[in-house]
């Protein structure tokens, strides 16, 4: 039974995972390999991550995966541009025959994760392949798709994640053990590998282990959205049909699971304990943010919790109001949905008690780091709402139901770095 909760007999097609020609950066054109890589475009921080990247090299993955530019229009172009540009100058070289990438990370610290970094056939969630387990923003997938449609590539890697027998990973262990094609650690402290695989016994065992398993979207929503919007967009069959991924067999490497937090633009702590009052316990914490985080883990234990700050302190919001859940969570759900933070979050105080629109980019951004949160919070005036992380049994047992989250519930990590191999439709 693999994570759908289907037979592997009754799923139509599994996974159907494809060699491309990876397009990588020559590492003797530009800085260092460090330099150029980017996390993945929704983790950035906007601008100061955005500008921080920029300085680091001027041929930084950044510049193509968040451009900027006065309107949308100007910064596809722009992506596009400065892809051909990066082509024609030999920053940017295709590999010289197609092939499945093995890809390894690890932080030095015991964390070891490998996955498989291929063209992945596209297919609606009805089928049962892919799943996702979180909603997605129109404005966003619309944003991706631009710049797609005017790169004419897969710029980054999602990340998917399946339970395999073995067989695959024994290949990528296997393979692991020779010279990779690029090694790099970036400032983070990950070390992060690559091989290529273009031996047609390995690439087949890989593929025939794949073919009978499903995966869960584990990050990259927006990106696996926006790559069904292209697929439907042109006649098939056609080079959309496909799509960049990275899969990782989590029964041999576990992947951590975070939270993504929230912040309010425009709306001071002030504001947002006032309209909680009587709603929710609040008690106001005076304290470190690694103390703080761990006492929103003991209060989570107990039900939903959330921690706010933006004005120099934390403030423990838990106990939610029986009656306010009652009245505002949606009926129409299984018990644990209901019960999810994300859902506290969205359903009662974002809409009912703070009615902030939750796809507003000027009313709210999501962001990963907590910290970064809390400071820029800080700094603007507004209020970081802190969550818990969502445990990965959850995420797993609604995605076997097919019911998704609400938006940005979860972080799965660690991401791949994008910039170290991309796929041009047009090589």
């Amino acid at each position: 039974m693999d994570i759908a909760g289907h037979s592997e007999a009754t799923a139509r097609r599994g996974l159907e995972l494809t060699p491309f020609r990876g397009l990588r950066y020559d590492p003797d054109r530009v800085g260092s390999l460090a330099s150029v890589t980017s996390p993945p475009y929704d983790v950035v921080v906007r601008p100061d991550g955005v500008h921080h990247l920029q300085s680091a090299d001027p041929h930084n993955i950044v510049r193509l995966i968040l451009p900027e530019a006065h309107t949308p229009s100007e910064r596809t172009e722009q992506a596009a541009d400065t892809l051909r540009r990066w082509l024609a100058e030999g920053i940017l070289a295709a590999d010289p025959e197609p092939a499945l990438y093995v890809y390894e990370q690890s932080d030095g610290e015991g964390m070891l994760q490998r996955g498989v970094i291929g063209t992945l056939r596209v297919s609606e969630p009805a089928e049962g392949v892919v799943l996702p387990h979180e909603g997605v923003m129109a404005p966003v997938v619309a944003e991706r798709a631009a710049l797609m449609r005017a790169t004419r590539a897969n710029l980054e890697p999602l990340l998917l994640t399946y339970r395999g027998d073995g067989t695959a990973a024994e290949v990528l262990e296997r393979t692991a053990e020779k010279p990779p094609l690029l090694a790099t650690t970036t400032e983070d402290g990950f070390r992060h590998c690559l091989w290529a695989i273009t031996d047609a016994a390995d690439m087949a065992l890989i593929q025939s282990d794949l073919a009978h398993h499903q995966a869960l979207i584990a990050d990259g929503h927006h990106r696996w959205a926006t790559y069904l919007r292209l697929r439907d967009e042109q006649p098939a069959p056609g080079p959309w049909d496909h799509g960049l991924v990275l899969l990782v067999d989590t029964a041999r490497y576990p992947l951590r699971v975070r939270a993504i937090h929230r912040l309010l633009h425009g709306l001071p702590v002030a504001d947002a304990l006032a309209a909680v009052e009587g709603l929710f316990q609040v008690r106001r914490l005076q304290v470190p943010l690694a103390e703080a985080l761990a006492a929103l883990a003991d209060a989570s234990c107990a039900g939903n919790a959330f921690l706010l700050a933006g004005d120099g302190a934390f403030h423990l919001l838990d106990r939610p109001d029986p009656a306010l859940l009652a009245r505002t969570v949606p009926a129409d759900r299984p018990a644990a949905w209901r019960s999810l933070d994300a859902t506290v979050l969205h359903a009662v105080l974002l809409e009912h008690v703070w009615h902030i629109p939750e796809d507003s980019p000027a009313h709210i951004a999501y962001i990963h780091d907590t910290a970064a949160t809390v400071a820029k919070a800080e700094r603007d005036g507004g209020t970081a709402v802190l969550m818990h992380p969502v445990r990965e049994d959850v995420v797993r047992d609604l995605a076997r139901q097919g019911v998704t989250m609400p938006r940005k519930s979860t972080s799965f990590g660690p991401k791949p770095a994008s910039g170290l191999v991309l796929r041009a439709l047009e090589i």
